[in-house]
């Protein structure tokens, strides 16, 4: 399966994760008028590429996705394990290749409309039919077939054991869509959107869109206040910072500088003006990937030795001023199967003569010359330092001659994709939280790192082992197996995990529901105290 991802685009506006919480309570619908806080400003660098859920995988999306349509399943504040949400019951049978939904009594769309099992299954077709480059449809692969027996009543048929398919479904892309209004083999021109999630988006431009609380809306979330304003920054973040500042937004989601995340967190101003940072861990994570067919870092021996001398926690002090941590692992902290592969193998530091030795043991005796890829625009400002540093790094050695170069993304993501650079880095944010999201797009058939590396234990036996166990837990032996083949093979080096940062007034409530391992944003948890 080939999967389109949502590519990180810079160190805190790609955090979209957090710390564990207790979950939510399983009742849900919209408080009471009087008990509304408010209306809600909540202000991102990012802009929204799509309403429509058949196109879009951007964060800014997503988000617009998770708030204003249902999925059969959701995640719950705090959980890496999908519950019914659209739907009232789910299960799986015929050995994780039959999964049955049935819909709760009542679903009905902004509209109007009533939300049946064939709103489920045009949903599913429709982003499948039309499969939009920047959609989510390779998410849905694994799915052969769907019957709808009543009007209350959806059954998968999978093409393989597919465990993991009720995380798929509970992300964005499940999200589901009116028959009535949205074309089958299009999309919905306009930026009309008709869900039947907690919130109907009002109206949106490139700066601004206006979200109101849906009050037909059935489901298991809790809506805690009257509405939400999302202002878009496009990229400037000074002018976010300068909004938060000034009041005039009530939460920095995603977009402020590790600069200015670092200051605000230990300012002792901050707490007088009425600002604080809340912080979090995060599935966020970045890696410096190599091309296996390139003719300096194909070889073992160079990216071994490249392992040895990255010393990651003076990359973070010095480029992302620890707003991230150091990452040993192809699944990171707080994922099912995280291990420390990397550290295990190579260690935590400048190991020179093991670099050397690594160099020797492959016929390498003269200076590498390497060129290490950057693109600021889609990782962030802080990723041309992120790889100078690295290259600085290396020479301090004396074993390399690198150097950093940097290009537009279109024109970096034509270049990867011809096999032009030798190393390049690449951003990930996952699209539901299991280890699986973390590793077969990475190493199974056609993965997205365009890196020429298969291994046929990882590709024949691994994932499709991990992808019909329904136990998720029981997985962790079998994806740390995977991580100590990719540790000792190194077709990419792990370097670091994001932490997850908001920045908000002091009378803003609700936000630590918001940043979780799910990547779900959830506007009903966010209230303001009297």
């Amino acid at each position: 399966m080939k999967v389109r991802k949502r590519w990180s685009s810079t160190l805190v506006a790609g955090g979209l994760t957090g710390v564990l919480l207790t979950g939510c309570g399983s009742q849900g619908g919209i408080w009471p008028f009087d008990e509304y806080k408010g209306k809600m400003v909540v202000g991102m660098s990012d802009g929204i590429l799509a309403t429509d859920p058949a196109s879009g995988y951007d964060p800014g999306s997503w988000l617009l996705f998770n708030n204003v349509f249902q999925s059969l399943m959701s995640f719950p504040p705090g959980s890496s394990t999908p519950v019914p949400e659209a739907a009232q019951e789910c299960h799986f049978s015929d050995g994780s290749r039959t999964y049955t939904c049935t819909l709760r009594d009542g679903l009905k769309f902004s509209n109007g409309n009533s939300l049946t099992s064939a709103d489920v299954k045009y949903s599913f077709d429709r982003a499948i039919r039309i499969n939009d480059p920047a959609g989510p449809a390779p998410l849905l692969s694994t799915i052969s077939s769907i019957r709808t027996p009543s009007e209350e009543t959806v059954v998968f048929n999978l093409k393989v054991p597919d465990a993991i398919f009720p995380s798929k479904i509970a992300s964005g892309a499940g999200s589901i869509v009116d028959s009535h209004v949205y074309p089958k083999d299009r999309l919905l021109d306009g930026g009309e959107t008709v869900g039947s999630g907690p919130y109907r988006l009002d109206s949106i431009s490139k700066s601004k869109a206006d979200f109101s609380v849906y009050s037909g809306y059935h489901g298991t979330a809790e809506v805690k206040n009257a509405g939400v304003t999302l202002r878009l920054f496009q990229g400037d973040q000074q002018a976010l910072q300068s909004s938060l500042k000034k009041g005039e937004v009530d939460i920095a989601y995603r977009g402020l500088t590790a600069k200015a995340i670092a200051a605000l967190d230990t300012s002792p101003t901050a707490g007088k003006e009425g600002i604080e940072v809340v912080t979090g861990s995060s599935a966020e994570v970045q890696h410096m990937v190599f091309n296996m067919d390139d003719p300096v870092v194909g070889k073992i021996g160079v990216r071994k030795a490249i392992a040895y001398l990255l010393d990651r926690n003076s990359l973070l002090s010095e480029v992302y001023e620890s707003t991230a941590t150091p990452l040993y692992s192809i699944v990171p902290a707080g994922i099912t199967g995280h291990s420390t592969a990397f550290f295990d193998t190579y260690g935590d530091g400048p190991q020179l003569q093991k670099a050397k030795d690594a160099l020797k043991d492959s016929g390498v005796t003269d200076k590498v010359k390497l060129t290490l890829w950057s693109t600021p625009s889609r990782y962030g400002p802080s990723t041309d330092d992120e790889l100078r540093t690295i290259a600085k790094q290396l020479n301090k050695s004396g074993l390399f001659d690198a150097r950093m170069e940097t290009v537009p993304f279109d024109q970096y993501e034509k270049d990867i994709a011809e096999g032009v650079y030798g190393v390049y880095v690449k951003g990930w944010v996952p699209d539901y939280p299991d280890p699986d999201n973390f590793t077969q797009p990475f190493f199974g058939k056609d993965n997205v790192l365009s890196n020429n590396y298969k291994n046929s234990a990882i590709i024949d036996r691994i994932i499709p082992q991990t992808s019909s166990m329904t136990d998720r837990a029981s997985t962790r032996q079998k994806f740390i197996e995977l991580q100590d083949i990719v540790a000792r093979e190194v077709p990419l080096l792990p370097l670091w995990q994001g932490k997850q940062y908001a920045v908000a007034h002091e009378n803003v409530r609700g936000l630590q529901n918001c940043l979780d391992t799910s990547t779900v944003f959830r506007f009903w948890e966010l209230t303001t105290a009297p």
